[in-house]
């Protein structure tokens, strides 16, 4: 595998066109697991998503990254399947948590795309890793896309800096981001 540029956008490309196949299984996914929490999820358009995985590619660490573990999922087959069963869940793990950006979010895609991957079911034509692929795209941006209640609003356990009197805020970006992008 060769990274450029021009690959990592041919990349974004391919990803944006996976809509008509991730998004309802992203949205199945919103639907099962609100079920099971007892609580709604709001679903998300194709163009949603599409625009996501734009912003995902805008970030040019995370674009080649993602790029990268996307192209060893779409290419991956073991002989019998079987045997590549380990490999096609880490890098499915991985590209999701990657989607879906730093800690606590990565942890959550982690767990989702197992969960993902019970939903999704390749063709007997296509190879080992494309499910995973599929399952890895749901559980990355069905957790970072907003739409769960939880995530709406200040969280309550954000402390201002010692002898600020601020609410939590990371006043640079608004967000209780307060570790600088960190995981």
């Amino acid at each position: 595998m060769r990274l450029t540029p021009d690959s990592v956008a041919a990349e974004r490309d391919r990803l944006r066109e996976r809509a008509p196949t991730v998004v309802p299984l992203l949205n199945d996914t919103r639907v099962a697991l609100g079920e099971l929490f007892g609580t709604e999820v709001d679903p998300v358009a194709d163009e949603r998503y599409r625009r996501e995985v734009d912003r995902v590619f805008a970030d040019g660490d995370r674009a080649v990254n993602v790029a990268a573990l996307a192209g060893l999922l779409r290419d991956l087959d073991v002989e019998g399947d079987y045997p590549g069963f380990v490999v096609d869940e880490l890098l499915g793990r991985r590209l999701a948590s990657t989607i879906a950006g730093g800690q606590p979010l990565a942890l959550l895609a982690e767990a989702t795309f197992h969960f993902a991957d019970t939903r999704a079911h390749g063709g007997p034509d296509e190879a080992a890793g494309a499910d995973d692929l599929d399952a890895a795209l749901a559980a990355g941006f069905q957790t970072r896309l907003p739409g769960w209640s939880w995530r709406e609003g200040d969280s309550p356990f954000a402390v201002p800096p010692h002898g600020t009197g601020g609410n939590g805020q990371n006043e640079a970006s608004g967000t209780n981001d307060t570790n600088g992008g960190e995981p």
